[in-house]
This record gives C-alpha cells, sequence and structure tokens, in this order.
C-alpha cells in the first residue's frame, strides 16, 4: 500500500536539492522504460520538486521488452531499468553508457554482489546502477486452499484447471525446467529445453491466462478467476491486501528464481544531469524507502535500507543475509541462447 515518505526520506531528499544545486545542474525532463511502481508519486513528485527534473514513465511487462523499444527509438529514453538477465545485451548493442560511479557517491554502499555483477560490467566499466532485488515467488488464495501449496506440481493440478495464470515471459520455461528435475535453468540444453516446452504445452488447458503485467494479475485474483500464479513478489500481493484479498507468497520446494533491477542511462542522452540525479535518488534513502513501501522489494543500499525500515522489516527481506542470494537461481544473460529460448516460449503459446 502506498504511503507517506517519512522524515528522515524528506531529509534525504533535502540534500539531494542541495547536491543538485551546488552542482548548478539544469532542469529538464527524463523519460524511463521501466517497471511498474518504478515510478510511484509519492517518490517522483517530491523527486521533481527538489531539482526541476520532470519524469516520464513507460512500463514493461517483460524483460524482453527493453531491447526491441529501444532499437525502435532509443532516443525517447533516457534511463530504462532491466533485470540482470537483460543488461549484457543492452550493453553489447550500445543502447547503454557508462556509468560514472564518482557521481554516484552512493554506490559504495551497494551489496557487493550487485555492483561486481558481471551482467552489469564490460571491460572494466560499469553500466548500471543496482536498484532493487528479491525472489519470483509463487502466490496463491488463501481461502481457495485447503491444503497450502509447497511445489510447482500445484500448477500443473487438472483439479486447478482454470484457476492458474502464469507469467508471459520466457521465465516460464524455468518453472517448467525445475518441475522436470533439471536446475540449470539458464543453460538448458536442446533436449532439456524442449522438455520444458512439452510439460507447458500439457499445462496450457488449465491455464486461464498468461498474465503481462501486475495489474492484470491483481484483477485476476480479484474477480475470483485465478487462485494460484506465479508473482513479482511483494508488489502484487501488497495491491490485493489493500483490496481485502488474502493472498500467500511461497518459495516452492524446487526453488526459486532471483532477480536484480539496475537503472542504465541511454546512451546520448541530452539529460545526463537529471539521469545522475535521479541515479543518486534512486538509491538513497528517499528512493529505496519508495521502492520498499509500493513494491515490498528489498534494497540494494542496505545503508539506506537502515534509515527507514525497522530491525523486523531488514531481517525479512534479507537485507542482513545476502548470502540469501546464493540459495536462489539468480536470473542470468542468456547469450545466444535468448532467442532459442524466446522461440521456444513462443512455441507453447502458439499452440
Amino acid at each position: 500500500m502506498k504511503k507517506r515518505l517519512t522524515l528522515l526520506a524528506q531529509t534525504s531528499l533535502s540534500a539531494l536539492c542541495a547536491v543538485s544545486i551546488a552542482s548548478g545542474a539544469m532542469a529538464g525532463e527524463l523519460n524511463i522504460l521501466t517497471w511498474e511502481g518504478y515510478a510511484d508519486p509519492s517518490v517522483i513528485e517530491p523527486f521533481t520538486a527538489a531539482t526541476g527534473c520532470k519524469v516520464s514513465a513507460t512500463y514493461v511487462g517483460s524483460n524482453d521488452d527493453f531491447a526491441p523499444k529501444l532499437a525502435a527509438g532509443g532516443g525517447v529514453f533516457d534511463i530504462v531499468t532491466p533485470s540482470i538477465d537483460s543488461t549484457y545485451a543492452l550493453i553489447e548493442a550500445g543502447f547503454v553508457q557508462p556509468i560514472d560511479v564518482s557521481r554516484v557517491p552512493a554506490f559504495k554502499d551497494i551489496y557487493e554482489q550487485f555492483r561486481t555483477a558481471d551482467g552489469i560490467q564490460k571491460d572494466g566499466k560499469v553500466y548500471g546502477v543496482p536498484y532493487a532485488w528479491g525472489a519470483i515467488p509463487f502466490m496463491y488464495r488463501k481461502d481457495k486452499f485447503d491444503t497450502p501449496p509447497t511445489s510447482i506440481k500445484a500448477l500443473w493440478d487438472p483439479a486447478l484447471k482454470g484457476r492458474i495464470a502464469l507469467w508471459d515471459d520466457k521465465s516460464a520455461l524455468y518453472v517448467a525446467a525445475r518441475l522436470n528435475g533439471n536446475m540449470n535453468i539458464y543453460h538448458l540444453s536442446d533436449d532439456e529445453l524442449a522438455a520444458a516446452v512439452e510439460k507447458l504445452v500439457e499445462q496450457r488447458p488449465l491455464v486461464r491466462k498468461y498474465w503481462a503485467t501486475a495489474g492484470e494479475l491483481v484483477d485476476l485474483y480479484k474477480s475470483d478467476e485465478v487462485w494460484i500464479s506465479n508473482t513479482w513478489g511483494g508488489y502484487q500481493s501488497g495491491l490485493l491486501a489493500a483490496e481485502n484479498i488474502e493472498v500467500v507468497e511461497f518459495i516452492p520446494e524446487e526453488g526459486a528464481e532471483g532477480w536484480m533491477d539496475s537503472n542504465m542511462i541511454v546512451a546520448d542522452t541530452p539529460n545526463e544531469d537529471c539521469a545522475y540525479q535521479f541515479l543518486n535518488m534512486a538509491i538513497s534513502a528517499q528512493g529505496q524507502e519508495g521502492v520498499f513501501k509500493v513494491n515490498g522489494y528489498s534494497s540494494t543500499n542496505p545503508v539506506a535500507a537502515k534509515e527507514f525500515m525497522s530491525d523486523a522489516e531488514f531481517s525479512a527481506l534479507h537485507q542482513d543475509d545476502p548470502e540469501y542470494l546464493d540459495s536462489l537461481l539468480l536470473w542470468e544473460n542468456l547469450g545466444d541462447r535468448l532467442p532459442v529460448y524466446t522461440n521456444a516460449w513462443n512455441s507453447v503459446k502458439s499452440q
């Protein structure tokens, strides 16, 4: 549920404003290609008031949306927020420019696993500022299950026909592969990938909808059409809680994927000063509190997180346990296999 910024966050924002004035940065307009919840008014309006930088957001429903949109007209955007499995492809294509980390003082406070991640590095240069992270759990309506589900198998249960939803994304292959016992989900052989496709084709008659946006999934639960699905973790369950619909998130026995989103500056942006101010805000206490309260995600900057999270919240989101990441199958760049995976997922939907 959206909440007001705390006094600490307002103090951080005032400091950000002082930095922008001192640097003589000119007001401008930022066009951001990002995820739902990442440009919430509770964060953007104070940022604009402090810096004069106006923000317009375009939302994606999948990481597969970033490259095509930039290829079609990258000059439209100034900042993109892809996940760690998609960042390197944008770097290789020249869609984004290196980050001058000296202009992002809090970069040093970000978890080492994130700030040194291969997905945002090339030739000794940094191309992204890690922003938020979490797991990809599964979710179910509590009032519809006498026995809580614990396995991915529930999404293949014939008794739930028409009540199942799955994200319209190539990561559906990761789900099916784990169900098949293949844990090397980012390095599937052709045979393993074919087996994942077969499992998804088998499931398809049971699926009510392949959901594309957070709002779409929330509406499916609200209308009582869907009882179980995968989810982005925290965001949709928070929106449903606001509607008095009780859902439960769980990590299945077969494990869960992990993700990390980074802000990246689009190459040759004419709004570089505002872009850097936005990058700094995003990993400040003000920006990190915003993503925590709106989306429910974990913070990449634990120093900032300590300013607004209670000890219980800090622990619940594994902010005190970065090794928790090792228990997740953190998304990886698929490299040359990306089109193979994408085509495999499209083949499922075409049947």
